[in-house]
């Protein structure tokens, strides 16, 4: 793994509990990022924190450490009811909360802090009993713990922490409401440990940062360079149909071993998959769609290697810690700034280098001029040459992506269909 992405700064120069020093070590983490090393000192002395840097640097170890010492480092409130966690973590999608959880166990491993995770799609009366049960971390996305909140399975009258993970994500997917539900019926900010955290900050969640904390201090690593430096980008400028022949000769190239192919819809990922499959290239598909063990299994068998193509809409682009993703393919290209560096930093993480490539068709090359404004350079083009394209094999499933030609039903048919029926005329007549 590549370190040029720490500082000097080491995790045992903090106050830390010592059982997560243990752990620590365990994972093999001894030295911080910079996120790490700027707000970890702020978060541990009892200041709220709204922090922004490149996605893949550490942001959710940064929190969890801090969550986890707030509370070793005190006592649990007098009168705590079983039901009353601790500690809220609000993640805005379901994959972004498992990696969340997983990274919890890992850091809390030496710890005897309880942690329950809740997400939709699945397992609706385990999740139920285990709130039942009690617990000091509770990790979720909004919906379900609503769901949960509203018939009384727990409250939030107990809670000490409160972390907002990829807030820009939670207004763009539409939570912010259910967020402000849940930060509502807590403990007033000053009385709690807040932090936001995020690839971006915009000015809304600024404003969410001011509203429901306690005058948090703005950390910003590299502002500037809201995409990672380690990435290589490329653009090709090209029309709809060349798209498929020009994607199946890159992977011809590069031989995929990890690589994510997004695209902006589900029928688009159905036919790229379509023809991907037809044309030997071994991929998955993930959309919106796709259930929760299912969308699981899949994403365990790209992590694995066993599936070395994932085709993916925007649901991917948020909070999947993946190693070694060599390749992002913006087949097409997304609609803003914010999506296309979320995009690409699924590749490049800690510390590793990784290669971005955009598709600019007819008709998503208009959200070019936002993206270069985004990331405050242009987008070096490429050319595109014939041994580049090729000419692809049917897709796999060719029937799913034929025009089905119905013939107009006969006078005689109809005639059937309509024999021993009255109108209402003749009902009226009687």
């Amino acid at each position: 793994m590549a370190t040029q992405h720490l500082t000097d700064v080491r995790f045992a120069e903090f106050s830390l509990h010592p059982a997560l020093l243990k752990a620590l070590v365990a994972v093999g983490f001894s030295h911080c990022t910079p996120i790490q090393a700027v707000s970890l000192p702020l978060m541990l002395s009892g200041k709220d924190v709204a922090g922004q840097a490149q996605t893949g640097t550490g942001k959710t170890a940064a929190f969890l450490l801090a969550t986890m010492d707030r509370l070793l480092m005190s006592h649990s409130p007098v009168g705590r009811k079983r039901n009353q966690p601790r500690a809220l973590i609000l993640s805005p999608t379901r994959e972004l909360a498992i990696q969340i959880h997983r990274d919890a166990i890992e850091l809390g491993q030496y710890t005897p802090l309880s942690l329950a995770l809740v997400y939709g799609g699945v397992d609706y009366e385990r999740q139920r009993g285990m709130l039942e049960d009690g617990v000091d971390i509770l990790i979720g996305t909004p919906g379900r713990l609503i769901d949960y909140y509203k018939q009384g399975v727990f409250d939030l009258k107990a809670i000490e922490v409160a972390v907002l993970d990829e807030a820009d994500r939670m207004f763009d997917l539409g939570f912010i409401r259910d967020i402000r539900y849940l930060l509502r019926r807590m403990p007033k900010p000053e009385r709690r440990l807040n932090m936001l955290f995020s690839a971006t900050l915009s000015l809304r969640v600024t404003e969410l940062a001011y509203e429901h904390m306690n005058n948090p201090e703005i950390v910003r690593i590299n502002p500037e360079r809201v995409a990672a430096d380690n990435v290589s980008h490329v653009l090709y400028h090209l029309g709809t149909q060349e798209k498929i022949p020009l994607l199946l000769g890159l992977l011809k190239r590069i031989d995929p071993t990890r690589t994510i192919v997004f695209v902006n819809t589900k029928r688009s990922a159905e036919k790229v998959w379509a023809y991907l499959e037809g044309n030997g290239f071994h991929a998955a598909m993930l959309s919106g769609d796709v259930p929760q063990r299912k969308r699981q299994t899949l994403m365990a068998q790209f992590a694995r290697g066993d599936v070395p193509i994932l085709v993916a809409t925007d649901l991917a682009a948020r909070g999947l810690h993946i190693t070694d993703v060599s390749h992002i393919f913006n087949f097409d290209l997304p609609q803003n700034g914010e999506d296309y560096v979320h995009r690409i930093g699924r590749t490049a993480r800690a510390g590793a280098s990784g290669d971005a490539v955009s598709f600019a068709c007819e008709e998503y090359v208009y959200s070019l001029m936002d993206i270069e404004a985004f990331i405050g350079h242009k987008l070096p083009v490429a050319s595109i040459t014939d041994d580049l394209l090729i000419t692809p094999k049917p897709p796999a499933g060719l029937k799913r992506y034929q025009t089905v030609v119905r013939r107009p039903k006969s006078r005689t048919s109809q005639k059937k269909r309509t024999r021993g029926h009255k109108t209402r005329a003749q009902y009226r007549a009687r």
